[in-house]
């Protein structure tokens, strides 16, 4: 199938000098499996993800994408089937160390989406670490998706190079493939959203002494540090008390209502009203 979903899929390829297509073999498998490995390390368990593992995905009904540059792994993605009708679930991505300027992860999130929409999904929900400002940019502006829940040490205790050694709290990502918003997005349409400027009566200073959280005209603003990972290794007692700031001030915003609708470059995240969700109509992306 072609149209919108592909269209846009293949705009990003192009532009990253990159090839798209999922991966089903074991040799691709294998492949992917050591690049998650080289990217997010191995655990006490072994690799992130087994190839054997992703070949049985794959059979019920799965989806593993791979971005080719000049003919190596540049990127993979997995995507499995979820409870509901219509539902998937991202479970890993990762792009080859030094190609961060060829929009690797854009390209594979939008094969997914393309991918998903000819196989019955309607939507895609993944997890990430709300301290990460540069995922949520990405996540949230660039994608177009939204932060529906907190889930607090949703890893339990982790300890690690990126984790830090701490409680691993997560953001649950919703990414509506049809909503207006991705679809903007997916055409690179990506208007970043403003933080709340100067600090008005009633906001919070975070660790660092700067202002990090605000309440303006019914939305909230949350920041996160510029780089959360670095820090963890420099100080990780600051990187504790970020975890707990935003904590505290997300829960609170998603008490009230509110979700997270988007995400500055500097890493100020913006919560609004739930947006309605939208299913696609049958045949639409024909």
């Amino acid at each position: 199938m072609r149209g919108e979903p592909w269209d846009a899929a293949g705009a990003a390829a192009r532009r990253g000098g990159l090839t798209l297509r999922g991966l089903e073999g074991m040799p691709d498998l294998v492949e992917a499996s050591a690049l998650f490995e080289a990217v997010w390390g191995r655990t006490r368990e072994g690799a992130p993800v087994h190839s054997e593992v992703m070949r049985s995905l794959v059979h019920a009904g799965g989806l593993v994408s791979g971005a080719f540059a000049g003919g190596s792994l540049a990127g993979a993605a997995v995507l499995a089937p979820a409870s509901g009708r219509g539902e998937a679930y991202g479970m890993i991505a990762a792009s080859a160390p030094g190609l961060g300027d060829r929009g690797v992860g854009r390209a594979l999130k939008l094969h997914q989406r393309a991918w998903g929409l000819d196989h019955g999904f309607e939507a895609m929900s993944w997890t990430f670490d709300p301290l990460v400002a540069r995922n949520a940019f990405f996540n949230l502006t660039r994608l177009g998706a939204r932060a529906i829940t907190y889930e607090q040490a949703f890893y339990g205790h982790m300890s690690d190079e990126l984790n830090g050694d701490d409680e691993a709290d997560r953001l649950v990502a919703r990414w509506e493939f049809a909503a207006p918003r991705v679809v903007k997005a997916a055409a690179g349409e990506v208007e970043a959203p403003q933080g709340p400027g100067a600090l008005p009566e009633g906001g919070v200073l975070g660790p660092d002494g700067s202002p990090a959280a605000a309440a303006v005209d019914g939305a909230a603003f949350v920041r996160v540090p510029a780089d959360i990972v670095a820090l963890r290794r420099t100080d990780a007692a600051e990187a504790s008390g970020w975890r707990g700031f935003v904590r505290e001030r997300m829960q609170a915003a998603f008490g009230a209502g509110l979700e997270a609708v988007g995400c500055t470059r500097d890493g100020w995240y913006v919560f609004g009203p739930p947006e309605p969700s939208v299913v696609p109509a049958e045949g639409v992306w024909l």
